[in-house]
């Protein structure tokens, strides 16, 4: 096979793949039965066609009949009148009529012949159309089947892949619930150990228990220097001094 033919041999397969994709049984099968029923009305048509022409010939041969009938009685007549001439010449023409009413009834007869056979493949391709529509009927509703099946197939895949997604998303959130109660659980735990006292809580202390001891103390120490200072600050003033920061009604009860 040479590289043309290769070509054109993957140019069939490609475009019978792209017909296929967009080709639909119903409507191939729907098109078919169409072209199939114009078959049928025209062979219905054409015997139709041959039983019209069958009873024209039957026409004329009964009329030709009639004539034959009608000129042997004149000859008849002609005879009684002893006008021998004149009977011969009618006989000669019923001879003539004689002649076509045969030809006539040789003309039916292979007419009806032709008739019984059409009506025949008639009744064949009938049998065969109407077996085709059954057959077209069981095949689309297998394919509107199928095709529902598939449309459900995809909807349950897509809702799988969706509650996929939906559960991966409820794990996280879970996970960080578990990782912030975690966490809450932790700093309460260190709260009730001290770890977190009012000082850590505010920034301002250290996390170490000792410097927080000490802290304290330093603190206390300063509280008790500074109340001293203000003792030997109040002792250095005096009576008048001590009597100057009293309110204004003191003195006078104790007076």
């Amino acid at each position: 096979m040479g590289i043309f033919s290769r070509l054109a041999a993957l140019f069939n397969i490609r475009a019978n793949a792209a017909m296929d994709k967009f080709e639909k049984p119903g409507e191939v099968m729907d098109y078919s039965y169409s072209k199939q029923l114009e078959q049928l009305q025209q062979l219905r048509r054409s015997i139709a066609d041959v039983v019209t022409e069958e009873k024209r010939l039957g026409m004329l041969q009964t009329e030709l009949k009639g004539k034959s009938n009608k000129i042997e009685e004149q000859a008849r007549q002609a005879l009684l009148v002893n006008n021998e001439e004149l009977a011969r010449k009618a006989l000669q023409r019923q001879q003539e009529w004689v002649l076509q009413i045969n030809e006539y009834e040789r003309q039916i007869a292979l007419l009806r012949g032709q008739e019984e056979k059409l009506l025949q493949m008639e009744r064949t391709v009938s049998a065969r159309v109407e077996s085709f529509r059954t057959q077209k009927e069981m095949v689309k509703a297998q394919y509107k089947a199928a095709e529902a099946q598939v449309k459900i197939s995809e909807t349950v895949t897509g809702i799988s892949e969706e509650m996929s997604e939906m559960n991966l998303a409820m794990q996280r959130a879970q996970d960080k619930v578990l990782t912030m109660q975690a966490r809450a659980n932790a700093m309460d735990s260190l709260i009730e150990e001290g770890a977190l006292g009012e000082q850590g809580l505010l920034g301002t202390g250290s996390g170490d228990p000792l410097e927080r001891e000490l802290n304290k103390v330093a603190s206390q120490q300063n509280v008790d220097a500074q109340l001293q200072a203000m003792k030997q600050q109040l002792q250095l003033g005096g009576p008048n001094q001590q009597q100057r920061q009293l309110p204004p009604g003191a003195s006078n009860s104790a007076s």
